[in-house]
């Protein structure tokens, strides 16, 4: 796989996602939907895995990397599959824009990697008044769309706070086995949520559900992570940086072309904020040298 074919998969998949898993959730709910993504998931990470002749690590630290990230998945995508029924698609994509900047707050703590520099400290406050601002909008949808923000930024900390615990743990594994191991630790959990919801198998799977379910499965939890693993590998964390920045915009475009959502002033001024400050974040620091040295 190429370098710019892996970056536009991922911008694609990303960008997709979010109206994927509300249109997953049309006559069949979160809990089935997703459960029924991840098992589907598990089969393709299976064949994969043989085409690809690895075997699966059982090392110890393979062993807690598939439970971190397992746990992680299961609270992000129960949490994102819930809130889908109440917020639109676009702006879960805009919130799991924060990543970057919950990610660099835990890692500078857990993992020290780097300071809390004036510029990142900068961004953050810029994604918080972005953050504030979404939230009013919320405030003028009613209870139940405050709700589902409110479970989308636990669903951003857990996902997060996965990724840094996954770095700290160090398993230099492939990608393809880590994403099955954490895939067969979460999928009981999403079995016992669907049990304990209503546990009922749809009597008629709508075909636009039907397709998203495919689609996730297959693009979602297999091929866009590897391509996203891929990236990491061979480009520079501020090249990867850029698909946290164009994946809002689109998913907010693509919600408002094929599902009709509203897209009012006030959460593009937010999603805006959070752009802005994930960008100051980023690259704040390397901007400030510029200036510098350019004086």
């Amino acid at each position: 796989m190429s370098l710019p074919a892996a970056l536009l998969s991922v911008i694609l998949i990303w960008s997709t996602t979010p109206l994927a898993i509300k249109w997953s959730t049309l006559g069949t709910g979160p809990s089935f939907a997703v459960f029924s993504r991840m098992a589907l998931g598990v089969v393709l990470s299976l064949v994969l895995l043989g085409l690809l002749r690895i075997r699966l690590p059982l090392h110890r630290a393979a062993r807690q990397t598939y439970l971190v990230g397992g746990l992680s998945l299961f609270l992000a995508m129960s949490l994102t599959y819930w809130s889908a029924q109440y917020v639109g698609s676009g702006l879960i994509s805009v919130l799991f824009g924060l990543s970057p900047l919950v990610t660099g707050v835990a890692a500078a703590y857990w993992l020290e990697e780097q300071a809390l520099t004036p510029s990142k400290l900068a961004g953050m406050l810029l994604g918080l008044i972005g953050l504030a601002l979404v939230f009013h909008e919320g405030l003028g949808l009613g209870s139940q769309a405050l709700a589902g923000i409110a479970a989308l930024l636990g669903a951003v900390t857990a996902q997060s706070l996965g990724l840094v615990w996954i770095k700290r743990i160090g398993d230099m594994s492939s990608p393809v086995a880590l994403n099955l191991g954490g895939l067969l630790v979460a999928l009981p959990l999403f079995f016992l949520a669907w049990l304990w919801g209503d546990g009922q198998w749809p009597t008629a799977l709508p075909e636009r559900a039907g397709a998203a379910i495919l689609y996730l499965a297959f693009f979602g939890s297999v091929l866009g992570f590897v391509a996203y693993y891929y990236m990491i590998r061979h480009m520079a964390a501020g090249s990867v940086a850029l698909v946290t920045l164009i994946t809002p915009v689109l998913a907010l475009l693509l919600g408002h072309a094929l599902d009709g959502e509203t897209i009012s002033g006030l959460v593009w001024l937010g999603t805006g904020c959070i752009l802005a400050g994930l960008s100051l974040h980023q690259w704040g620091e390397r901007w400030s040298m510029a200036i510098i040295t350019r004086r």
